[in-house]
């Protein structure tokens, strides 16, 4: 029996970077030892065992063949006589098939050490078509390691994956998956322009992936093109929150933009109501987390209302205000304003561009969470006067901090 650390975790150690999760696979070795050395068999399609103190995963070596449709369809093969690099050929990258022994020996039959070095993220072996959530995975290493490039041949399987129709096999759970850990990158931009190059993005995305090629008014949007726009936005999420709520509702934010009829263009009349559909059907059918998705729906509702919050009624603010649930769920606001600036500098030449109307917003709900109730019920109000009373407070003290605050710079 032979034990080797496999996988991301030698990856990562070869890149001078935090080991996380650590897996082994186990070559020579049957069922029955494990078990008799007090492993415990969690594995369903394949033997895989935790082990008994450290909780680690331990895989007995295998082969794989592809039996179906999707990334399921595989039938998996786990004997003493399988090699480790057979196990190590049907893994998707280079970089992730390499393994380290007991003495700190590193087996690399596939040149990954090499693929490290030259920062190229590239497939093993043909068998890499034959699972199509490998797209996802890719790409999704592309926005972990933003200064890796993805071999032109990967790339090419990778579209030849989208052209088989199989990522439709792929479950909604497995897609968000992928998708929100990639929101949590530093750059998950990258993993959707990936998904766009691999023709992938409007099999798995296709609201999002509409908005490539829509032009948006150049006053206002230097880089014209409002998939182009709604990538600048996410780069910007990324860098105010590291929030996948507020990434999700920074890429859900123009959805309405996707279907504005051609002879509109390039101006874009209500999509923020023309873009809640959108919305919805996009996180039904990715199964998003409902968190994920109010915040979506209130972005992509009021995200103008946002900008131009210093031009707007006090009176308005306050239904605003109120539409957003501010008093309820006050973080929740604080992430639409996030996610809301973030909007506003991602476009070019706006990237520094400092958003005083949040500024104004949060001064506005802060003096408006302080009206209560008090003194108007010791004035004798009762029922509705006294919420009646409470909003005319809560304008008054909104005008006041208008009054204040700094004008939007033209």
């Amino acid at each position: 029996m032979q034990i080797f650390l496999v996988g991301g975790a030698v990856r990562d150690k070869l890149l001078g970077r935090k080991m996380k999760d650590r897996d082994y696979v186990v070559v020579g070795a049957t069922e029955q030892q494990m078990l008799a050395q007090g492993y415990r068999q969690v594995g369903k399609d394949f033997p895989v065992f935790l082990h008994p103190k450290t909780q680690e995963e331990y895989a007995l070596a295998r082969t794989e063949r592809k039996t179906g449709r999707g990334y399921g369809g595989f039938s998996c093969y786990a004997s003493p006589d399988v090699t480790l690099e057979q196990d190590l050929l049907r893994r998707d990258l280079t970089i992730n098939a390499i393994a380290m022994d007991e003495n700190g020996n590193l087996h690399d039959p596939f040149h990954g050490q090499r693929d490290i070095n030259q920062r190229i993220l590239r497939h093993v072996s043909p068998a890499f078509v034959e699972d199509p959530l490998r797209v996802l995975r890719v790409a999704r290493f592309a926005a972990r390691f933003s200064n890796f490039s993805i071999a032109p041949e990967t790339m090419e399987e990778m579209q030849q994956i989208a052209a088989s129709g199989e990522l439709a096999d792929l479950t909604p759970e497995r897609v968000w998956q992928e998708l929100h850990s990639a929101l949590t990158e530093d750059h998950p931009e990258i993993f959707f322009h990936v998904l766009r190059q691999a023709n992938a993005l409007g099999i798995i995305w296709p609201e999002l992936d509409a908005l490539w090629g829509i032009p948006n008014p150049a006053s206002h949007h230097p880089e014209i093109c409002s998939g182009e726009h709604t990538m600048l936005v996410l780069q910007q999420a990324a860098q105010l929150s590291s929030k996948t709520t507020i990434r999700f509702a920074a890429l859900c934010h123009d959805l309405g933009k996707g279907i504005t009829p051609p002879n509109e263009l390039p101006s874009h009349k209500q999509h923020e109501i023309k873009g809640l559909p959108l919305v919805e059907t996009s996180c039904n059918r990715l199964k998003v987390p409902n968190d994920h998705k109010q915040l979506a729906l209130k972005v992509c509702q009021f995200h103008l209302h946002s900008h131009r919050a210093l031009e707007l009624k006090p009176t308005t603010v306050l239904a605003l205000f109120n539409q957003l649930d501010l008093w309820r769920k006050p973080q929740e606001f604080e992430d639409f304003l996030i996610t809301c600036e973030a909007d506003f500098k991602g476009r070019l030449g706006h990237e520094h561009i400092h958003y005083p109307q949040a500024d104004f917003l949060r001064l506005a709900a802060n003096a408006c969470q302080q009206v209560n109730a008090k003194p108007f019920i010791e004035q004798g109000l009762q029922g509705k006067a006294i919420k009646d009373a409470m909003d005319r407070e809560k304008v008054r003290v909104i005008k006041q901090v208008k009054t204040c605050a700094q004008p939007h710079p033209q």
